[in-house]
């Protein structure tokens, strides 16, 4: 009896690495590409699509002129760092020519990002430049997924075969915003009044400070706080809107000569940038400070003036026009009230930013934005642009659209 029972356990032994390993779950790609052989309309499972929006874009998609291809996807964590490069990773598994596009939902809030693929040595129009010529683009709805889908569709039927592309139905628009001052406007009427306001204040707490203290020596940045999100934001988006009316006077001109069709790519890239981060990271300072800087650089661009790099200790301040000598002798630009700080032997305080801090990182330190890990961002690596011209390059991670 020992002896079966040895023989036994021993044959089990033998035969348990011949079983097969447990298989993993197909990446996002695969899970899309093997949809698409059935069905070229592929919706995520988890997603509560309605039947009459999944109408209209598979109307779209038969019209188009051209294959497409669309997938439907919540927000996740491996599309936060992927999203730009999936319609290329699709379209190596699929491999036929056509339109790839892939929408994704963040609460209820749409976005697309797609790419055309054509046939070797057909000629057509670039896809991102049609999208740079529609001028409706930016009005379009966000929270239903046909409206932006169908007019990518559109984009590439233009960009394909030359149609001419419809304008966009009412229904598919924002609502047109009361009349009056912009919320740029209203936010420099506001900043002059705080300046007052601000000064006399600030003029009253020096004197109570100094009285209290009696002449003990400060110590800076003890009292500074991290900057506030909200203010950050609301100068982005009013930078933005800035930069979508220089970009649509300059889409107005006649007779553009190259240098000013190189100049329009050059704002709408940054221009679609800016406008990235504030969509997928729209409570990030960091994210809303880099779409101020990009939204401002676009605007100057659009509007035909010189490029200017932000600010390295704080991109909210004015762009760089000074250059300072800092750590390890690298020169980076500043705003002169930052650069006569840094040449009087200081430190300017920067964009605080809260970081985690204590045992348990449970406390929220404000600290300088550079001194964060520039691996978790853009922002962090560059400077917000500062020490290399590449961060809507690293933003959008845009490659040729067209093959």
């Amino acid at each position: 009896m020992p002896v079966r029972f040895l023989t036994a356990l021993l044959a089990a032994v033998a035969f348990l690495p011949a079983l097969p390993a447990r298989a993993q779950a197909p990446e996002l790609p695969d899970r899309i590409a093997v949809a698409w052989r059935t069905d070229h309309l592929s919706v995520d499972p988890r997603l509560a699509i309605p039947a009459t929006e999944l109408d209209r874009i598979r109307g779209a998609m038969r019209t188009a002129g051209v294959p497409v291809y669309v997938a439907l996807v919540p927000r996740t964590p491996y599309l936060a760092k992927n999203r730009f490069d999936l319609p290329t990773l699709l379209h190596a598994r699929i491999g036929e020519p056509g339109l790839y596009l892939v929408a994704t939902v963040d609460d209820k809030s749409w976005a697309t990002n797609a790419g055309l693929y054509r046939q070797g040595g057909l000629r057509g129009r670039d896809l991102t430049s049609v999208r740079g010529d529609d001028k409706q683009r930016f009005d379009i709805v966000s929270d239903r997924p046909a409206p932006q889908i169908v007019r990518t569709i559109q984009h590439a039927s233009t960009a394909y075969d030359g149609r001419a592309l419809p304008a966009v139905p009412a229904a598919d628009l924002e609502p047109e915003r009361h009349r009056g001052l912009s919320v740029t406007d209203k936010s420099d009427r506001a900043a002059y009044v705080g300046l007052g306001v601000g000064g006399f204040l600030g003029l009253v707490l020096t004197l109570m400070i100094a009285l209290r203290r009696r002449g003990k020596p400060g110590r800076s940045g003890t009292s500074q706080r991290a900057v506030e999100p909200r203010k950050v934001q609301l100068k982005a988006d009013g930078k933005i809107k800035q930069a979508e009316r220089a970009f649509g006077r300059l889409d107005r001109r006649r007779n553009k000569t190259t240098k000013l069709l190189d100049q329009r790519d050059d704002a709408y890239r940054r221009l679609d940038a800016a406008r990235t981060l504030r969509a997928d990271q729209p409570d990030d300072v960091l994210a809303s400070a880099g779409a101020l800087v990009l939204a401002r650089q676009a605007e100057r661009i659009a509007s035909g003036a010189a490029l200017q790099p932000p600010c390295f200790f704080n991109p909210t301040h004015n762009p760089g026009t000074a250059k300072v000598d800092w750590s390890d002798d690298v020169e980076v630009p500043a705003c002169e009230w930052c650069a006569s700080v840094v040449r009087r032997g200081d430190t300017p305080p920067g964009l605080l930013v809260p970081a985690k801090s204590g045992l348990l990182g449970h406390d929220r330190k404000p600290v300088p934005y550079w001194t964060l890990d520039p691996e978790d961002s853009p922002m962090v690596a560059t400077g917000f642009g500062a020490l290399s011209d590449d961060l809507a390059d690293r933003i959008t991670g845009r490659k040729e659209d067209a093959r």
